[in-house]
């Protein structure tokens, strides 16, 4: 969960005049980053955080968890992201398996010889940022919402899960895929300024290593930490002998720290136009509410998450 909505929320409960502006900054600036991110379009974030907003000014005062919180302007953000999407996108979701991600042994002689850099020395310039967005938009999108969700807004895979409305296990296999899909993408040589989505076939160029393969497999849930003990030593002894691996993890966290690092913001003078313009709608509803009820979930008495 962001820090963010947290201390959004301590603001909501402060008494400060100035306070609810500063809290709707904060939830501004996380349904925006979220929305940018799903949606690729400066219009699309921004009516979509407006929209947001709006609808949480009723229960704003409501919420006492700041997880139930979050859990709810994801929810509605991903529910208002995904209306757009099938509106402007009527082609239906695509899979994607696991061998079509799968490097081919020339990829991986490729990264041997011009490693990654670290994910350390990897800063986004604007360009190289530009370059991601695009990237994050070949993702199909079931896949696209687990890796916005846990790599760039930083949910666990529960709190992914509780969103979502998925197993955790889905959650884990959706997110390894974006990863090694984005990672592709990113690979790609551009085209005219454009990323060219590859040509993936159902089954790997060429026949690979039983062991890497193994390895491929559960790639980051060994990065992530979330391997049992057994696995993780057979992972660690495999990538000390193999340098082909080696590169491929590197090349993998560099994305991953590319997504961390990704972070759109919505122009401030914009941004403090439409706060403007819920400040006054949140004190009518507070008025209007009196004595009437909080939905199911403000974090007391039920969850939405």
């Amino acid at each position: 969960m962001r820090a963010s909505v947290e201390q959004a929320l301590k603001l909501v409960h402060d008494e400060r005049p100035e306070s609810l502006g500063e809290a709707l900054a904060l939830l501004q600036d996380t349904v925006y980053s979220f929305s940018m991110k799903v949606c690729g379009h400066h219009e699309d974030a921004e009516d979509t955080m407006q929209d947001v907003l709006l609808k949480s000014i009723p229960y704003l005062g409501k919420f006492e968890n700041p997880k139930a919180l979050s859990a709810w302007l994801y929810k509605a953000a991903r529910n208002r992201c995904i209306s757009r999407h099938r509106r402007a996108e009527a082609s239906p979701a695509r899979n994607l398996s696991l061998d079509e991600l799968m490097p081919s042994s020339f990829e991986l002689q490729r990264m041997l010889r011009s490693p990654a850099p670290s994910p350390e020395e990897k800063l986004l310039s604007s360009e190289d940022a530009e370059q991601l967005k695009q990237a994050i938009m070949t993702v199909p999108l079931h896949y696209r919402m687990v890796l916005v969700l846990h790599d760039m807004e930083e949910l666990s895979t529960e709190e992914v899960a509780q969103i979502l409305r998925l197993r955790e296990g889905t959650v884990r296999v959706r997110l390894h895929r974006a990863r090694l899909f984005l990672r592709r993408q990113l690979a790609q040589p551009e085209e005219g300024g454009r990323i060219i989505i590859p040509e993936i076939h159902a089954a790997a160029e060429e026949e690979r290593p039983t062991r890497c393969r193994r390895l491929f497999a559960a790639l980051s849930d060994y990065m992530d930490g979330v391997i049992d003990d057994a696995m993780c030593d057979e992972m660690d002894r495999h990538l000390h002998d193999c340098e082909p691996c080696q590169a491929f993890l590197a090349s993998l966290k560099n994305v991953v720290a590319q997504c961390h690092a990704y972070a759109p913001h919505c122009d401030e003078p914009r941004a403090e136009e439409l706060r403007n313009q819920l400040l006054p709608k949140y004190e009518q509803a507070v008025a209007a509410l009196g004595q009437r009820t909080a939905p199911a979930d403000t974090g007391r008495r039920a969850s939405w998450t």
